[in-house]
């Protein structure tokens, strides 16, 4: 009796776990971008009024729908790579709503900040300032001021030395070399500044560890069309750790904010990538 007991109830969780299956396997773009949208903004596409409803409604099934669901990209990488490119953009309104939804996904406001700082060798200090203002206040709104302290680890003494322990590995001297010509000696110059700085200053930065601090790095590459550049990162990426899916999923899921040609643009350059590897 006991035994048929078992195998009874053995059956009947069997089913219901089939019949949960089921229920995913019917979930349309609309209700997974739905489902999304509650997670990041407590929104639902129920709630798509106004007077650019239907384009509203194109852009988020879209996005949160399709576009959130390509790859093996979890959602809290997702907004990252968004509050990235946003920045980037300097489309500052979008940026905030992404903040949010970083937070609301599990970012911790100092995985935001770094992000944020993460633009700065390649976008330049003026718009970085720009998103930072931004991000200072969802902080201030939020109440998070006190999640916030600082996540350097270099002093002036060692900033190129550590900076350079995480160049070398992935990128050697190519810097160095491509600029050793240039008079008075600035290519050395230029050369050091990118070492201190971007990799010294910025990536020695606790908060992000080096395979998302790249990750990002494509994205940032990407929206601003530096393709070439673009290329050697994706080799750095591989060398950090990150693998080919991956970079491929990241660049589509900023593909909504810069458009199909750019995002086009770069995944040739990862299929150049794959090409020489084989």
């Amino acid at each position: 009796m006991l035994k048929k007991l078992l195998i009874i109830t053995t059956i009947f969780m069997l089913l219901i776990s089939l019949t949960g299956l089921a229920e995913e396997e019917k979930m349309t773009r609309y209700d997974i971008a739905d489902k999304n949208l509650e997670t990041l903004f407590n929104m639902s596409l129920k709630n798509n009024k106004g007077a650019d409803k239907d384009f509203m409604d194109i852009l988020q099934k879209y996005i949160f729908g399709e576009v959130f669901e390509t790859g093996e990209l979890d959602i809290k990488t997702r907004e990252l790579l968004t509050v990235t490119t946003l920045t980037a953009l300097q489309t500052l309104p979008q940026l905030k709503a992404h903040i949010n939804g970083a937070l609301n996904a599990g970012n911790t406001p100092i995985e935001i900040r770094e992000a944020i700082y993460q633009c700065a060798p390649f976008i330049g200090f003026p718009k970085t300032l720009n998103a930072i203002a931004v991000f200072n206040e969802v902080i201030k709104e939020r109440g998070l001021e006190g999640e916030l302290k600082s996540t350097a680890t270099t002093a002036e003494a060692d900033r190129f030395k550590k900076g350079y322990e995480i160049q070398n590995p992935l990128y050697g001297d190519e810097i160095k070399e491509t600029f050793k010509n240039l008079p008075d000696n600035m290519g050395s110059d230029i050369s050091r500044f990118l070492t201190e700085v971007c990799f010294g200053d910025f990536y020695t930065r606790e908060g992000l560890d080096l395979k998302t601090r790249e990750l990002l790095t494509i994205a940032i590459l990407t929206t601003t069309k530096n393709f070439n550049t673009l290329k050697s990162h994706i080799k750095g990426n591989l060398k950090a750790g990150n693998d080919i899916k991956t970079i491929t999923a990241s660049i589509i899921q900023i593909m909504p904010y810069i458009g199909f040609p750019d995002s086009f643009e770069a995944l040739r350059t990862v299929q150049e990538v794959i090409n020489e590897s084989k």
